[in-house]
């Protein structure tokens, strides 16, 4: 589980001429910690945000908007003609070239790299956790994003989890991924909530590597350097009768 970030990021409207009266500025940002929410949140946003943020704190830098998988974004720009409907099959054109529409055109409002020709690259559109401000004369754009892994509320047992697993692997740097478990004694696998196994293990690995804590090749686990930093930070969290119940 994740720590949850929006952060206003851009006004894509003219914020001159009508300005955000919940009085964002670019780079505020509101956070869900996995228990608490922190900082402020303009109402019309909380029907959008909210529900985002929960599912990107379970899913973390692995959430993709649907979106992305259409590859219309990478098509050309269109216009109608009726003589090409016995190609396409619905009678369009395309038109070879990237259009560029006036500043506060509706068509602003699209994702950056959409529609472009020759196209962007790289699949990007829709990659990244986007939301445009109702209010389309300001058109506060949002950018939401998992920061870290979320040690707050019902989460808490699994990070500490996570710290034992990181303790594990750096005592033995390049350990295979699926002999972690074998390192923990079975009063430590089975004494301490949640109970271990490989099944739930998969996943608290996979989310350690996803903050960048673990590095994974060819199946091997080490630990990094600011992994190594979390783990510490983590220790020194804990009081002297919790260190020694985690052994730690």
């Amino acid at each position: 589980m994740f720590k949850v970030k929006m952060t206003i990021v851009d006004f894509l409207g003219d914020e001159e001429k009508y300005p955000c009266h919940f009085l964002y500025n670019i780079g505020d940002e509101f956070i869900y910690d996995g228990e608490k929410f922190i900082g402020k949140m303009c109402p019309v946003l909380v029907p959008f945000i909210i529900p985002k943020m929960y599912e990107i704190h379970s899913a973390g830098p692995r959430y993709t908007e649907p979106g992305y998988y259409y590859p219309y974004w990478y098509a050309p720009v269109s216009v109608k003609d009726p003589s090409l409907k016995k190609y396409d099959g619905r009678g369009f054109r395309n038109v070879l070239e990237t259009r560029v529409e006036p500043q506060y055109h509706m068509a602003n409002l699209m994702p950056a790299n959409a529609w472009k020709w020759p196209p962007h690259g790289e699949r990007t559109v829709s990659r990244d956790p986007m939301l445009v401000c109702p209010d389309t004369r300001t058109a506060a754009l949002l950018k939401l994003e998992a920061f870290d892994l979320s040690d707050k509320g019902f989460d808490i047992p699994f990070f500490r989890r996570q710290m034992t697993i990181l303790s594990k692997v750096l005592l033995k740097q390049g350990i295979e991924v699926d002999k972690i478990l074998n390192e923990f004694s079975k009063e430590q696998i089975e004494g301490i909530y949640p109970a271990l196994s490989q099944i739930i293990v998969q996943p608290l690995v996979e989310e350690l590597e996803l903050m960048g804590y673990l590095e994974i090749q060819n199946g091997k686990a080490t630990v990094t350097k600011k992994g190594q930093a979390k783990l510490e930070d983590f220790k020194a969290s804990l009081s002297a009768v919790e260190r020694e119940a985690l052994q730690i």
